[in-house]
């Protein structure tokens, strides 16, 4: 019987305690002497019952009580046992985990030494590169002075014009002879710089190198506004006469194309006429003399590269389709000839299956006779009946 239980059995006794309590007060008022014996008995041996469930509640309460502590005790031991295995897994689980933390820290510091060793070695190799750009760099300030130098001479600009432009024809073309001529002499006596024999309408296409730096220096580095308006206008005229002179000695009737290049060394020159300039490129191609920079002109060379490629293609064609054309007459002669034969191949085809229908039946006959078949007709022998050999 669990503790509830009893603890309702007692609370139920109690409840009859009190009923009998109230029947005496009853008794008292309206009931006789016999009734209140009955009851005086009654609530005697409820009170003994009561007594002796009220020991029986004890001795279990103490015999629960027991048992709770005795769980509990064995609680107890079972968490502590539990506890212990657990927190030497986690101890083991820590200590794996700290060992492996330690390795990566230990992993992570050496890699981080060798890079950092790797770095200050690549640190070391490129302040030795630094030095030695350093030292390359001070050998061009010294040749930058002597550009300068050769650049300040109207004659040397004139050289390194011509130098820079054959250089731009000799990448694209190759050598001189084919597609170009440098230093080329015309019928008036004059010579230009380069010439390019394209394919017609344009002919000799004559290019010649100007390099006018003193009044575009002049135009940036003037003392005054006034100085610098001057070598504008000075800077003018020179393209202008750059034109003249190209458009009168280089473009010739009949002999070359109706208009010349005029090779500009310098980008920046380029770009000021392009920029700010807009007459100069209106003169220039007024006289057919089409200006052109490194850049632009290798652009042009590619493309007339281009044209000059696909003009020999289109030559070589109808060569091509002649020859075209030869071979298909030689398969068309192919073609008669193979039916010829195949006329005669399929005719000794049929001759050989004739033949080979003979020697079948030859062969018949020959194993007929071997195997002594041999008719009886009227008791003679007849070999008609095994036909003729064909």
């Amino acid at each position: 019987m669990s503790t509830l239980q009893l603890v309702i059995i007692l609370l139920f006794q109690v409840a009859i305690i009190g009923i009998i309590i109230i029947f005496r007060n009853m008794d008292k008022n309206s009931q006789g002497k016999g009734v209140s014996e009955t009851l005086m008995r009654n609530n005697d041996q409820l009170s003994k019952n009561f007594g002796d469930l009220r020991e029986s509640v004890l001795e279990r309460l103490l015999e629960s009580k027991s048992s709770m502590n005795k769980d509990l005790f064995q609680f107890r031991d079972l968490i502590t046992q539990d506890l212990e295995v657990k927190f030497d897994k986690l101890d083991s689980t820590i200590q794996d985990k700290l060992d492996r933390i330690n390795n990566k820290v230990q992993e992570s510091l050496n890699e981080g030494f060798k890079k950092t060793n790797e770095t200050f070695t690549g640190i070391i190799q490129r302040l030795a590169k630094i030095d030695e750009a350093q030292k390359k760099i001070e050998s061009l300030s010294t040749n930058v002075v002597s550009l300068q130098d050769v650049l300040t001479d109207k004659k040397s600009r004139g050289v390194f014009g011509e130098v820079q432009l054959n250089n731009l024809l000799q990448t694209v073309f190759g050598e001189s002879g084919k597609y170009y001529h440098t230093q080329h002499k015309l019928s008036n006596g004059k010579l230009a710089d380069a010439a390019m024999t394209l394919p017609d309408p344009i002919g000799l296409l004559c290019i010649d190198s100007k390099f006018p730096l003193e009044n575009f220096k002049r135009m940036f580095e003037g003392t005054s506004e006034e100085a610098k308006k001057l070598a504008r206008r000075e800077f003018v005229k020179n393209i202008k006469k750059h034109i003249d002179d190209i458009s009168g000695k280089y473009i010739i009737q009949d002999e070359t194309a109706d208009q010349a290049i005029m090779f500009l060394p310098a980008e920046a020159i380029f770009a000021e006429i392009h920029a700010y300039h807009p007459e100069l490129v209106e003169y220039s191609q007024a006289k057919r003399v089409w200006l052109a920079s490194p850049t632009t002109f290798m652009a042009t060379l590619t493309t007339v590269q281009s044209v000059i490629m696909n003009m020999e293609r289109s030559k070589y064609m109808s060569v091509l389709h002649q020859e075209i054309n030869k071979l298909g007459e030689e398969f068309s002669r192919y073609e008669t000839r193979w039916n010829d034969f195949s006329k005669h191949l399929n005719t000794v085809t049929k001759d050989v299956d004739k033949i080979h229908v003979t020697t079948n039946k030859i062969s018949k006959q020959f194993q007929k006779i071997m195997e002594v078949e041999i008719e009886h007709d009227n008791e003679k022998l007849d070999f008609s009946s095994h036909g003729s050999v064909n």
